[in-house]
């Protein structure tokens, strides 16, 4: 059972626990959906059919201009388990990158396979370099950058220094695995996309996130052997996923895990 009101309308104080919100700065209406309240925007639109779309701010709801509001809340109750599922993922997925964020300053970290590295600014250098340290000590990435460089300098810089150093990392993985796979690969591709970590064309052609180079090395391998092995079977069939398996046992985990990564922008 749904409850609906107007967004303006006084909500009654109960005893009851207060459920989760979700409230889209420019609602207009409000539902009690599966015991959590969504205040959603409704958008008119010259359409046929009502439309749902959940981002970053909640549930816009775009519905032809004929429609009366009890039929766009009705529709919103027949897609309850859809709405509250996508809100409660936009909503971690948020809060992920929120968690993730960099500072693009002198001190700064950021993740480099797996492990974290200490930004340093210095103007004096020829050129970009990672400097190991002692064991144990996390690593310094040193830019050939001036103290006061913007946010914006720092992040440009430090992109072009990991996509540097992705093209041989990724060749090598692709040459250990294409070997185990019995597969040849004839081209590799640096991918910015931000909804997916890499592809592959039946020509041989890889595409790879240089994001990747964020992550740890075995998360990197179960990417390339995923890609590599759809030169052997172009889908997601067991017969595929039996292909994963044979070099990479443990991929289950890898993959679980990759699916709770958030490509942020960064």
């Amino acid at each position: 059972m749904g409850v609906v009101r107007d967004a303006m309308e006084i909500i009654a104080q109960t005893a009851a626990p207060a459920p989760a919100v979700f409230r889209h700065p420019r609602a207009t209406r409000e539902i009690l959906l599966t015991g959590r309240l969504v205040a959603y925007e409704v958008r008119r639109r010259k359409r046929r059919t009502i439309g749902f779309s959940v981002g970053r701010e909640g549930l816009a709801v775009s519905a032809p201009t004929w429609v009366p509001l009890q039929e766009i809340d009705q529709a919103v109750l027949s897609k309850s388990g859809w709405i509250v599922k996508k809100l409660h993922e936009t909503r971690e997925r948020h809060r992920q990158q929120e968690s993730q964020r960099i500072d693009w300053q002198d001190g700064g970290v950021f993740p480099f396979l797996g492990e974290p590295v200490r930004l340093v600014l210095d103007w004096h250098l020829s050129h970009s370099v990672l400097d190991h340290g002692a064991a144990g000590e996390t690593r310094v990435l040193r830019l050939k950058l001036p103290a006061d460089a913007t946010p914006v300098q720092v992040h440009a810089s430090v992109r072009a220094w990991l996509i540097q150093q992705a093209v041989p990392v990724f060749t090598a993985r692709l040459d250990f695995f294409a070997q185990q796979l019995g597969v040849q690969w004839h081209k590799l591709s640096l991918s910015s996309a931000v909804t997916r970590w890499g592809s592959a064309s039946s020509s041989g052609a890889i595409r790879l996130n240089w994001r990747l180079m964020h992550l740890r090395p075995d998360l990197i391998d179960y990417v390339v052997v995923h890609e590599l092995s759809h030169l052997r079977f172009m889908d997601h069939s067991p017969r595929f996923w039996a292909t994963v398996q044979s070099v990479m046992p443990g991929y289950a985990a890898l993959r679980r895990e990759l699916k709770d990564k958030v490509l942020s922008p960064q």
